[in-house]
């Protein structure tokens, strides 16, 4: 049974929309947030109802506190959101030596900053529900850094901080806080930046992971069986980190 509501930043991309399938799949009506791709979004809710689950995409820039306050604000006039994943996240990759302060600002503001800009309009009604789920989508990199991703490596590590935080305000209201590492995992970008053999030479796994292997770990997260799991980190890697 659901328990209600759930939220996933960057719901299109194939980590979101694995993510978001997965959720649905558990009973949860899940809200499909993008920026720019909207019609990916609604595609991926269209489909998700045509399997027999529910839900909805919106779009909001997170960058835009503002903006998504008045998005959140107006989602939450039909009643709580008790699950939020935070998968949103963009790369701007360069070494520092020759990276712009709009380069770090870019990245540090959808990951980090809209980790901030999503949560704070849900999390006091999520705590009146005396239920709840924050799932951030860090990174390895976070974990391990990265030759030219500061900027992202920076970020992910945020949300580290972050969430151990918001874990200790909130368990007493039954609401957990965890973080999910993904390490290397398949997408087009990948399959164009990494061959199969890099990746094998890089993962003790030897293989890339699926964005089904990360919603895995995400939909457990935010079910009543994690209950008593808060304030963790968790890689996805194949062994990497």
């Amino acid at each position: 049974m659901s328990r209600g509501r759930a939220l996933v930043t960057g719901g299109a991309s194939p980590i979101g929309a694995a993510i978001s399938r997965a959720l649905a799949a558990e009973g949860h009506a899940v809200l499909i947030h993008a920026h720019a791709g909207l019609d990916r979004a609604a595609a991926l809710a269209a489909e998700i109802r045509a399997a027999g689950g529910e839900a909805t995409a919106f779009a909001c820039d997170l960058a835009d506190m503002p903006a998504t306050a008045a998005a959140l604000e107006a989602l939450l006039e039909a009643g709580p959101v008790q699950i939020l994943v935070h998968n949103a996240g963009t790369h701007d990759d360069v070494p520092l030596a020759g990276m712009s302060e709009a380069q770090w600002r870019s990245v540090v503001d959808v990951s980090l900053n809209g980790f901030f800009a999503a949560l704070r309009p849900l999390i006091l009604p999520m705590i009146g529900t005396r239920w709840g789920r924050i799932i951030a989508i860090s990174s390895i990199s976070a974990l391990l850094g990265n030759r030219g991703q500061a900027n992202y490596a920076a970020a992910k590590a945020g949300l580290i901080g972050a969430v151990k935080s918001v874990s200790l305000e909130y368990a007493s209201r039954g609401v957990t806080a965890n973080v999910v590492a993904p390490g290397i995992i398949a997408s087009p970008a990948v399959a164009a930046a990494m061959s199969p053999q890099r990746i094998a030479e890089l993962v003790p796994a030897k293989r890339a992971g699926t964005p089904e292997e990360v919603a895995a770990l995400v939909a457990f997260l935010a079910s009543d069986r994690a209950g008593y799991i808060s304030g963790q980190t968790i890689a996805v890697g194949g062994g990497l980190g």
